[in-house]
């Protein structure tokens, strides 16, 4: 397929794509864009409070603390015989993330204290259209607090640039950002209206959440940018968005599931919050949450301890991550016999110190899915001399004892607020996905 005859259902995959992360601004409403999306497909909510009564053939999905979403069907081969086929990916991106103590009032100037939650491009920020999404726990009459998500669509807030004629070297020793002092974002002007001490963060939210001020105990909220994904090139052949890394891997995997036809294997998709800071929580890629939910699982097919790992044994895993694609302008960042090109294919990642999970025999079954799919492939490997980023990959492995390879689209600006890819590797991907899911 040629970037000059992208047909409809391609583009429309994409656009779908676009339309799932403008829905999902934070990784709480990520995953309920999910959850929608699964209960469309009669797919059974379960808990992990709950006894799980499990029939082979059904979608079953559970979620951990909002944001980590895990969703399978139930196969009707002995899985101790067949394994597990499981498609991980995080549902998180880096950006900014609103303090506690969130309102800042400088000279009646009032700003949103924020923390830097993984490693975003600060500059990108700059300039921006910006809001908030995510969630709000408020009082409630059990220990346990009553949880909302909260999404404001209109723009809130901005970090303007500092004018050129007060930063004269901007453009030759580029924008930084103080991480203190200089990311605060400009919410509003005060008034009379506004008396000094007046909380106007809090009555915000209140408003948008219709709950009175002084119910509203605490926040998790991420601020992201306004500005809708879209479609750009000489034949509108790039798609452009915030959180390409990493929901375009999660809608891949999911339409993959979905679209199956196959009832034999046992197919999982394992989506988590906390990728970009390191996977160390409750419900991060390094938690019990995928092992759980697979001894569950085992235990619905009547598999005893030493079944449960042949069924371990068995299984496959596919990190679904995206990559780094090649940008000629900045040609020494990359390494040069391994460039990797947008609308090419997915890409295998590969790193002999096992930053990535690929080995050659997980190598292989990648590129057999990719060829069976008919699509392209290309591999990436980092330069040398540059420290190599990781995913859930290795500590998925090591924790089961699963093989996995490391893949996904090749993509400009990664961790930009503004990301962009392909439009033809989105559709690549999916297949590619659906193929792995799909075959003994």
């Amino acid at each position: 397929m040629n970037q000059s005859d992208i047909n409809p259902d391609v583009r429309q995959h994409a656009q779908a794509l676009l339309d799932f992360i403008d829905a999902s601004p934070s990784p709480w409403h990520a995953v309920a864009s999910i959850r929608q999306s699964l209960d469309d497909a009669g797919f059974t909510a379960l808990r992990e409070t709950d006894s799980w009564e499990l029939n082979a053939g059904s979608g079953y999905y559970v979620i951990r603390d909002d944001s980590s979403i895990i969703f399978f069907r139930l196969g009707e081969d002995n899985l101790q015989h067949s394994g597990f086929r499981i498609i991980g990916a995080h549902t998180d991106s880096p950006g900014f993330r609103i303090k506690p103590n969130a309102l800042i009032d400088k000279q009646d100037t009032l700003m949103l204290g924020v923390e830097v939650y993984g490693g975003p491009i600060l500059a990108t920020f700059t300039d921006r259209d910006l809001s908030l999404a995510g969630r709000v726990s408020l009082r409630s009459e059990s220990v346990m607090p009553e949880t909302r998500l909260v999404k404001f669509d209109q723009a809130l807030a901005r970090i303007p640039n500092l004018a050129i004629h007060m930063n004269r070297d901007v453009n030759t020793s580029g924008l930084k950002l103080d991480l203190q002092n200089q990311l605060p974002l400009l919410l509003t002007v005060s008034d009379d209206k506004h008396s000094k001490g007046t909380d106007v963060f809090r009555s915000l939210l209140a408003q948008q959440l219709n709950c009175e001020s002084d119910a509203i105990l605490s926040w998790e909220l991420a601020v992201f940018d306004t500005h809708c994904g879209g479609f750009w090139g000489t034949q509108s052949e790039f798609i452009a968005d915030s959180q390409l890394d990493n929901l375009a891997s999660c809608h891949a995997g999911m339409r993959a599931l979905l679209d199956s036809d196959n009832h034999e294997l046992t197919q999982v998709c394992a989506f988590f919050d906390h990728e970009e800071i390191g996977s160390e929580s409750v419900k991060g890629g390094n938690s019990s949450f995928l092992g759980d939910v697979l001894n569950r699982i085992a235990i619905a097919h009547r598999c005893d301890r030493q079944q449960y790992r042949q069924a371990l044994a068995r299984s496959l895993l596919i990190s679904a991550d995206m990559s780094h694609a090649w940008q000629p302008s900045f040609a020494s960042a990359y390494e040069p016999d391994h460039h990797v090109l947008v609308n090419s294919g997915p890409v295998i990642k590969v790193n002999a110190n096992h930053r990535y999970a690929s080995n050659a025999v997980t190598e292989a079954m990648f590129m057999q899915c990719c060829e069976q799919a008919n699509v392209p492939w290309q591999h990436y490997v980092h330069r040398n001399d540059i420290p190599c980023g990781s995913t859930i990959g290795p500590m998925s492995a090591a924790r089961l004892g699963i093989q996995t390879v490391d893949a996904g689209n090749p993509m400009w600006a990664m961790h930009s607020v503004r990301e962009s890819a392909g439009v033809l590797d989105h559709t690549y991907f999916t297949a590619a996905l659906s193929v792995f899911l799909g075959k003994n």
